[in-house]
């Protein structure tokens, strides 16, 4: 990939507060919740990122001070704490789990681990009677729960605490025996007496496992029920990939959160983009569910509803982040629905049970791909409500001024020659623009909702990419090329096939 200073291009980080269209109101089941814990990451299973908490407040901000500091060691912050009972658990030191009396910061207990620990966060779960206590979360790829009250590994679950997450892969016919554990920075929510797990899609290349979504028992650590993100023969879907896609393709992995519904039992699961990101000529179809908001019975995984908002994902536009769920008023009615931010900058809001659009979403003509081999989808989804809340365009009227002339030039003759023809030109050899961008828009974290305003808050994200097909011998991978990649045998297969088709026509 071509990234040009795209900071410096356009270097707009914004807050935006997303009013819904319809207005909002406080009713409803998920409005009515307190939002006075954080007894799991984000808040909750809902993913609100909001606390009613009001003790802390705009009069006495100002003379808050530190009451107590706890050394996590040389460390990217990232994990989120969260509190139980006046006990807040934090992930400390080299990968352990630590207890802290929330109220005075002293360490009750640690639990080492070897390998990381997911990034972003656990899970609390205890019985009805509060007799047993959990915590849940991936260490190397494992599942693992420990006593919330004492560190210690529940031995009973799975086999002496642990559960490998590649063993349902394993039943699913792959051969794991190349597999690496699937560890991944996602924690999962706890929804009931059941732990849902997106696997990780390992590898960033052509070769990757599917993201599966599993269910396991708290308890026992049993596997309940799996949703294949690549449909198997016979389940919806299929039909989107080649014949028997699902034992070769990878990806379509819930790699950044997702959201519970406790009151009606459903699980909201964003995926992510198949792979290979940007080049899409082994994978002709729309490719359910790639970056598709899909909703789960929880107690079985069956597939309740589903809406692909980017087929054919040639651009890296991954579902980036857990759907908000957000009650509001539409004409006479109340409606608990479901709103999912894009990292192609829409906000698009479904009716929760069902998946019906709040506001209708259009499919529209979009960019042809011009790369041999490549399968355009010839229409991409666009919600006509609300307005999107990311730039989708670039010209030279975006570059910005206070640039070296130099520089500003160099852009201009990148906009001269690229493909620029608006959101969803595809990616291509002499390079194409995407704005805001497979690192823009929305990403993970980014989007919070204020339940008793009704409002939905974004970090809205602006990144322009220069996307340039190249040919190469090398497997891409996302850590070390970020732009489409066809190597030197499939180019010559693609265009052979190409031209084989043009022979054909009439």
């Amino acid at each position: 990939m071509d990234s040009f200073a795209a900071g410096r291009a356009v270097a707009r980080i914004r807050w935006l507060v997303v009013g819904a269209v319809a207005s909002v109101v406080t009713a409803g089941a998920w409005a009515q919740k307190p939002y006075t814990t954080w007894r799991t990451y984000g808040g909750g299973g809902h993913a609100s990122q909001y606390s009613a908490l009001d003790q802390i407040n705009k009069s006495n901000v100002a003379k808050l001070e530190v009451a107590w500091s706890f050394p996590v060691g040389e460390r990217s912050v990232v994990f989120n704490p969260i509190v139980v009972d006046r006990v807040m658990y934090v992930l400390a030191r080299d990968n352990e789990i630590v207890a802290l009396d929330a109220a005075t910061g002293k360490e009750l207990w640690a639990r080492p681990h070897e390998g990381a620990v997911s990034a972003r966060g656990i899970n609390y779960w205890q019985s009805e009677n509060g007799s047993d206590r959990r915590l849940l979360y991936l260490n190397a790829g494992m599942l693992t729960a420990i006593d919330a009250r004492t560190g210690n590994i529940i031995e009973t679950f799975g086999k002496q605490g642990l559960v490998d997450l590649r063993d349902g892969l394993a039943r699913e016919g792959w051969d794991i025996t190349d597999v690496r554990p699937l560890h991944t920075s996602n924690p999962g929510r706890v929804i009931g007496n059941l732990m849902v797990v997106s696997l990780p899609a390992q590898g960033a290349g052509y070769r990757s496992t599917p993201g599966d979504v599993q269910a396991y028992d708290v308890v026992t650590g049993k596997l309940v029920w799996v949703f294949h993100s690549i449909p198997h023969e016979g389940e919806f879907g299929y039909d989107t990939w080649p014949k028997e896609g699902h034992a070769r393709a990878g990806g379509v992995h819930n790699w950044s959160e997702l959201t519970v519904d406790e009151a009606n039992g459903i699980v909201f699961i964003p995926f992510g983009t198949a792979r290979y990101d940007f080049f899409g000529g082994n994978r002709v179809g729309n490719n359910l569910y790639a970056n598709s908001l899909v909703a789960l019975d929880a107690r079985t995984g069956k597939r309740l509803w589903h809406q692909q908002l980017v087929h054919h994902d040639l651009w890296d536009y991954d579902l980036p982040q857990a759907p908000k769920l957000l009650t509001i008023r539409d004409g006479r009615r109340m409606r608990e629905v479901v709103a999912q931010a894009t990292k192609h900058g829409f906000l698009c809001v479904f009716e929760g049970k069902w998946g019906e659009p709040v506001w209708p979403i259009e499919e529209r003509r979009v960019p042809q791909s011009d790369v041999p081999g490549e399968h355009t989808s010839p229409t991409q989804p666009f919600p006509t409500k609300p307005a999107p809340f990311a730039r989708q365009t670039f010209t030279e009227a975006d570059i910005n001024p206070y640039l070296p002339e130099a520089e500003k030039e160099i852009l201009r003759q990148k906009l001269r020659y690229g493909r620029n023809e608006g959101l969803f030109t595809p990616p291509s050899f002499q390079g194409s623009f995407g704005v805001p961008g497979h690192n823009g828009g929305a990403n993970w974290a980014s989007a919070a909702v204020a339940p008793v305003k009704g409002e939905l808050y974004i970090v809205a994200k602006n990144l322009p990419v220069m996307l340039r097909v190249e040919v190469t011998n090398e497997e891409p991978s996302a850590r070390t090329i970020n732009g489409p990649v066809v190597t030197r045998e499939q180019a010559a297969e693609a265009l052979a096939a190409a031209q084989a088709a043009a022979a054909k026509s009439p």
